[in-house]
Formats: structure tokens, sequence, C-alpha cells
């Protein structure tokens, strides 16, 4: 019988303003908090637990308080997409405007997608539109 997939875990030094600035970013919502972890899922997500059960719910995005800051990239990190009828572009300067920035690791000048890192430095991917 398969595992279930139940969070990405992401280390952070804040992690109260990393899982607030990912759930601003993905339109999510804090589904729990404590002093060492918050969760974050989407909107329907709670509605869910209701009804759907445990076994068939989906992942949410844990963040956990952690001394060390971040040293080297990501072995693993989560591609972001805008939608079919959304700009890749205007999805990009949105995100520098709340807080990532470009960065550079080592991707050719004629790539699709576009790195970013949130504010704690950790990479993720924008790729071009898709449902």
């Amino acid at each position: 019988m398969p595992v279930r997939w139940y969070s990405v875990v992401v280390d952070c030094a804040d992690m109260r303003a990393q899982s607030a600035w990912w759930a601003q970013v993905l339109g999510w919502v804090v589904a729990y908090e404590d002093d060492e972890e918050s969760t974050i899922v989407p909107p329907h997500a709670l509605d869910q637990a209701r009804d759907v059960p445990v076994e068939e719910r989906g992942p949410g995005l844990c963040f956990v308080q952690v001394p060390e800051h971040k040293q080297v990239k990501n072995r693993l990190h989560l591609d972001l997409a805008p939608r079919v009828d959304e700009d890749q572009a205007e999805a990009v300067e949105r995100l520098v405007a709340l807080g990532a920035t470009r960065i550079d690791v080592g991707q050719a000048d004629d790539v699709s997608w576009v790195v970013l890192a949130d504010p704690e430095g950790n990479e993720f991917c924008v790729l071009s539109p898709r449902d």
C-alpha cells in the first residue's frame, strides 16, 4: 500500500513570517500554528477537512522554526505557474513586490522559467502560464 504525502516542510529562521509570506503568495490560509510550526493550505482544504477522509486530503506547506539560516542551494524547490490567462512577467513582478528576489542558479538565458528566492533565500521557479 502506498504512503500518503502529508506535507512539504520548510525550515525557517522566522516561521511565522515565512508562513504569512507564502500564504499571501499562494492565496492560502493558515490551518495550524503553534510556537514551533505553521501550516498553510488552500482555502478549500479547510472545508474539505470536514467532508474528505484524511487519507484523501492534499498536502500543505509546513514551516518549522530552526535556529540556523539557509546555507546552500535547495535540493528540492517549488514550481509555481500563472494560469493560462495570466502573464508570467506580471506574476514575477508581483512576487518581487512581495519580497522575492531574482536569483541565478546557473540557468541558461533561454529557459522558459524564472528563478526567484523567498525572503529567507529558498529558491522557487515561476513557470510559463499553464492550466
